[in-house]
């Protein structure tokens, strides 16, 4: 059993690689195999949002403050607010972030395969974060 208390892992600010505008994320769990959890907070200022991205066995996020965006590719943005929860399936390219205006919160759970949870795409347009 491990203990992590709270502060004792710092927030870091996220990768300019991956992401558009100011996000911080914060630790969760990152296990060892043979489990693949590896889950953080992450703060999205208003605007910002991950860059397009898949997971290979799957991401759920939930929402704990704000309103912000989640997006699968082809479609159109859908809203999301404290308490929804949203399950992407495997292998499907989507991105997710805070709204226009407002900030967003929210826990991401995401399994590791082979030492990976992601594979980056590219930034999400103005054009598909806000369509006219």
């Amino acid at each position: 059993m491990q203990i992590f208390p709270v502060g004792s892992r710092p927030n870091m600010r996220a990768n300019a690689d991956y992401f558009t505008g100011t996000v911080w994320q914060e630790p969760i769990i990152q296990t060892e195999a043979p489990a693949r959890l590896h889950a953080l907070t992450v703060h999205f200022e208003p605007g910002a949002r991950t860059a397009w991205h898949t997971h290979p066995l799957g991401q759920t996020l939930h929402v704990t403050q704000g309103s912000g965006r989640v997006c699968l590719r082809g479609q159109a943005p859908k809203t999301i607010n404290p308490g929804d929860t949203v399950w992407i399936p495997p292998g499907i390219e989507h991105w997710h972030g805070a709204g226009p205006e407002t900030q967003m919160t929210h826990i991401a759970m995401q399994e590791m395969d082979d030492g990976s949870a992601a594979t980056w795409l590219e930034h999400v347009s103005d054009a598909d974060y806000d369509p006219a």
